[in-house]
């Protein structure tokens, strides 16, 4: 949908920020955003209304110890294992930010078509 690479001291909240910039004209039929716990913050919830999108707040529970399956969150998770099976997006291989994501838009064109192939 979105894509945006930075820098390692940029935060979540600032980088969810530009991917919401990033795909501000595009899919007017998405009203609902998941986000993890990182996403909390005033900053990030006033874009996402600003271009009506509505924020839902995926947590953890602090009761449970451990590993947990969280609603909607393993979606995310399966995608980074995808593109990690991608040797060039395995390690920070890319000096520019432009090259890494042209990188993930070439590895999720290649899922996708494979995805749509018939089988044989």
């Amino acid at each position: 949908m979105g894509v945006v690479v930075t820098s390692a001291d940029t935060t979540e909240r600032d980088g969810g920020e530009d991917v919401l910039i990033d795909i501000k004209g595009l899919f007017a039929r998405l009203k609902t955003i998941w986000a993890d716990g990182g996403y909390t913050g005033e900053g990030f919830a006033r874009v996402a209304r600003r271009l009506g999108r509505e924020i839902e707040i995926i947590k953890r529970s602090d009761d449970r110890a451990g590993f947990e399956v969280l609603p909607k969150r393993w979606i995310v998770e399966r995608t980074f294992a995808w593109l990690g099976r991608y040797r060039r997006l395995s390690k920070d291989y890319e000096s520019l930010a432009s090259s890494s994501v042209a990188m993930i838009h070439i590895a999720m064109t290649n899922l996708m078509v494979h995805r749509l192939k018939p089988e044989r």
